[in-house]
């Protein structure tokens, strides 16, 4: 079972870009970060026509998150649980059933920037509430992956100039912090695994701004974190840099991981 992780920066300005990579890529399964749309603004039909089931948590012009699944969608959840009064769309969970059943907890993290300031504070109470979720994950007991745009610099080998993000949000040790005490309870962080000796990236994105993409200067903010239950079945990961150079690409490319499910 091949899932995958994009952030595609609008959905009507990606709609080409997402059909190409879906078409070639092929996952079973791909979790969308950044729709930018409300749910009726969505063109589910479109991407029902190539075979997935659709499920969204839109919000309009900002934020939203999506699941196109190959197989059936089951028990689904919009949002993640500890603040009834957050209408953020960012979180979207549901469960997949192959040849095994695994759990979907898709999300996007928030970028905190600036900081200090009332969106850090946002930022690090989200990550305490996905802290606790995900601990209610792992007690499940089944395949669970968590994947999306965490907007977290893990370490400095995840950004090709480290020093130019000291100070952004994406990098500041309380959020490195947040990060490691989720992965601290069990998480395997499924791109890091697959290369845990290399000294640089990979990268899943690249700014628009100042020839990023051209001098490679990008960072790693996308991942996916596999319970203990998924990481024994991992059979590979990866990430499509290529998509990058496509027609109107997004400023994030796809992440995945392909699994015995």
């Amino acid at each position: 079972m091949k899932i995958a992780s994009f952030n595609i920066n609008g959905i009507k300005a990606r709609m080409n870009a997402l059909s190409d990579w879906l078409s070639a890529a092929q996952p079973d399964l791909v979790v969308l970060q950044e729709i930018k749309t409300v749910d009726e603004g969505f063109p589910a039909t479109h991407f029902e026509d190539m075979g997935y089931n659709v499920l969204t948590h839109g919000q309009k012009s900002f934020n939203g998150v999506a699941v196109l699944s190959k197989l059936p969608l089951e028990d689904q959840m919009r949002s993640l649980p500890g603040d009834d009064a957050d209408e953020q769309a960012r979180y979207i969970e549901a469960t997949v059933v192959g040849d095994r059943a695994v759990r979907i907890a898709g999300l996007y993290l928030p970028n905190g920037n600036p900081a200090p300031g009332p969106k850090y504070d946002y930022k690090l109470a989200w990550m305490e509430r996905l802290r606790l979720r995900a601990a209610e994950l792992l007690a499940t007991e089944m395949p669970v992956v968590m994947l999306g745009d965490f907007n977290i610099i893990p370490q400095p080998r995840d950004a090709a100039e480290p020093g130019e993000w000291v100070k952004d949000a994406l990098f500041l040790p309380e959020s490195r912090a947040a990060f490691r005490r989720i992965a601290a309870q069990g998480w395997t962080d499924a791109l890091r695994n697959a290369d845990p000796f290399g000294q640089r990236g990979p990268f899943t994105f690249w700014d628009f701004q100042a020839g990023a993409w051209r001098r490679d200067n990008g960072i790693r903010i996308d991942h996916l974190m596999l319970s203990p239950q998924a990481a024994d079945i991992v059979k590979s990961s990866g990430v499509d840099k290529e998509v990058r150079a496509g027609e109107k690409p997004s400023d994030h490319v796809p992440v995945w991981v392909d699994l015995a499910a």
